[in-house]
């Protein structure tokens, strides 16, 4: 049996998910990576995108919009500015982190900033949504 993590995924409005996993893929700012058991000890921003936890009983997805992983050689702490369950994702729920991303970007008018836009309109693209 693979070795377990702990998991543990929150966001300002809840906590989302505190299981043992596999592991997880998280989408990094300097790129995607896996965290397994015994990993090394990290610390990494977030870019938009969709996190994956492989547990015991399969998969959950959710979609995060930015923040920070913490990840250590017994598990992942992930502290999101914005998080839902991949399946809680409605076209309303993506607009408001789209116009959210927007008005970040108006005022930091960065590479930064035009570079979460891109990545929001990669994940509409993924989920089958719009991203106007």
């Amino acid at each position: 049996m693979a070795e377990m993590l702990q998991f543990d995924l929150v966001s300002p409005e809840r906590k989302l998910a505190s299981v043992q996993a596999r592991e997880v893929q998280i989408p990094g700012a300097d790129g995607d990576m896996t965290a397994m058991a015994e990993h090394a000890p990290t610390i990494t921003t977030l870019r938009p995108g969709i996190l994956r936890v492989v547990h015991g009983s399969g998969a959950d997805e959710y979609v995060v919009s930015g923040g920070f992983a913490e990840i250590t050689p017994e598990g992942v702490s992930v502290l999101a500015e914005q998080a839902l369950p991949k399946d809680e994702v409605s076209q309303d729920a993506f607009n408001g982190m789209l116009e959210g991303a927007r008005e970040a970007h108006e005022i930091a008018k960065s590479d930064d900033s035009a570079k979460v836009l891109s990545d929001l309109q990669a994940v509409a693209a993924q989920l089958g949504l719009m991203a106007g």
